[in-house]
């Protein structure tokens, strides 16, 4: 049992639809005790008087921060409150945190690391958080996910893993003390042998014995197979010529077999793991044409569901722009990104975790909502292929055979109930025989889901 802090930071209090996903969890997780402090609805009084925010913090455990995504960051009022904790003084170093919010993911990318950054400022053990949209908790898909997020956050806590930031961005882990139940922290019920493609590009003759070591280690610490792919010996016959061979069936104008290294040997796999060394701001040549012959999959996301995870030799709390690739790629492909391990600090005990944490990945078949990153690029590519459907068939039949055309235009009873609710709102007749505000009605469809939920359990 854990104790866990909400921090509501929705000026709306209970009513806010972010800590619907809580209550819900609440519900379907009730081993454990909540409190929840509503800061972005009574900050002017926690300004006046700290001393009840102070004493749930230092009794919490795990700490949330709840809330929606407001113009590229959290609300104002939650941006306070991470204010006086800090004048405050308050020491919460050790303790657990992560974050639930909720939005259309515009920039909720930004939104989450300003809190991760802040989490590194107080000394709190930072575990990914949840970026769900809006409407998540209604559907099924949305409700699972948060059940396997949490379900995760709780495997986390048990075995001391948790994130670091570098340089500004949680991406790598910290030195935990390890769990002395080594045989259930790969947690692969689903997943007995998981294979896994390890794709380098080291020079064979004169290699860096910085990612041979990293390579090894997690060779060591991955509980299934694990199946070296060195980029630098296979015989590429040149880059990708945007000749749109491809395009019709998938066949590329080269016939050097990359296709059947890529889909056999690379996709086929449980997960994919990038073992590189930093340079030119990159991961380097041959890994961009790497990236860019796999074109021959056009725009389809064929490994979407599987987790990826990175060995990197370098200084990687220097390169953000290399950073923010990693995650976009992984968000755009469907990949859940299981960790990056970086030699710049405790790289043994980075790979052990990372290692462990991929593992349970696969065998838990575990993913999060996409972000940013993920769904602007999915709506930028599926308006892309929705026009050129005549010349990518084979983008076009996968986007249609996993829902991709979800276009907003095609959401007439939505749109229709938009024009209903402008009329309420300004209509004062209407608003006083209907005796419901907008939030009112926009927290019905919430509420009859974690009633349904209650009512599941016996509650």
């Amino acid at each position: 049992m854990m104790n866990i802090l909400v921090l509501n930071g929705s000026p709306k209090g209970k009513d806010s639809i972010t800590l619907q996903t809580v209550e819900y969890l609440q519900v379907v997780f009730p081993e454990h005790e909540y409190e929840v402090l509503h800061v972005g609805r009574k900050i002017r009084s926690i300004e006046k008087d700290f001393s009840a925010s102070r004493e749930a913090l230092e009794a919490a455990e795990v700490i949330v921060f709840c809330y929606p995504v407001y113009t590229f960051l959290v609300p104002a009022q939650l941006h306070r409150f991470i204010e006086l904790v800090k004048e405050s003084g308050i020491d919460l170093a050790g303790k657990w945190a992560t974050q639930i919010s909720t939005s259309k993911h515009f920039y909720d990318i930004t939104a989450h690391r300003f809190i991760a950054d802040n989490c590194a400022d107080l000394g709190l053990r930072y575990i990914r958080g949840l970026s769900a949209d809006m409407e998540d908790i209604l559907a099924e898909q949305g409700r699972r996910e948060a059940e396997e997020f949490f379900r995760f956050v709780m495997w986390s806590i048990e075995r001391g893993f948790h994130e670091k930031a570098i340089g500004g961005h949680a991406l790598g882990f910290d030195p935990i003390v390890a769990t002395d139940d080594e045989s259930d922290a790969a947690n692969t019920a689903d997943a007995a042998c998981p294979h896994v493609a390890l794709v380098s590009d080291f020079d064979p003759d004169s290699p860096s014995e910085a990612l041979l070591a990293m390579i090894r280690r997690f060779q060591q610490a991955f509980p299934g197979e694990c199946e070296l792919i060195n980029l630098r010996e296979f015989p590429f016959a040149g880059g990708c010529l945007g000749c749109f061979n491809c395009a019709s069936d998938g066949t590329c104008v080269y016939k050097d077999g990359f296709d059947v290294l890529l889909r056999e040997r690379i996709n086929g796999a449980d997960a994919v793991v990038y073992a590189y060394t930093v340079r030119d701001h990159s991961m380097g040549y041959r890994f961009k044409l790497y990236d860019d012959r796999q074109f021959c999959n056009g725009h389809r996301t064929v490994t979407m569901g599987k987790p990826v995870a990175y060995l990197v030799d370098g200084k990687l709390s220097a390169e953000e722009n290399l950073r923010v690739l990693m995650e976009a790629r992984a968000q755009v492909g469907g990949n859940y990104l299981a960790g990056v391990a970086s030699d710049e600090f405790d790289p043994d005990v980075q790979i052990d975790q990372l290692a462990a944490t991929l593992a349970y990945a696969i065998g838990n078949h575990f993913t999060q909502p996409k972000n940013f990153y993920g769904v602007g690029g999915l709506k930028i590519f599926r308006d892309l292929i929705y026009e050129m459907q005549g010349l990518m068939k084979e983008d076009h039949r996968f986007y249609k055979e996993h829902g991709f055309y979800d276009f907003p235009q095609k959401k007439k009873r939505t749109i229709a109930g938009m024009y209903l609710v402008s009329a309420l709102m300004n209509n004062k007749q209407l608003q006083k025989k209907s005796k419901m505000s907008m939030t009112d009605g926009m927290m019905m469809s919430y509420r009859k889901v974690i009633e349904e939920a209650r009512t599941a359990r016996g509650k």
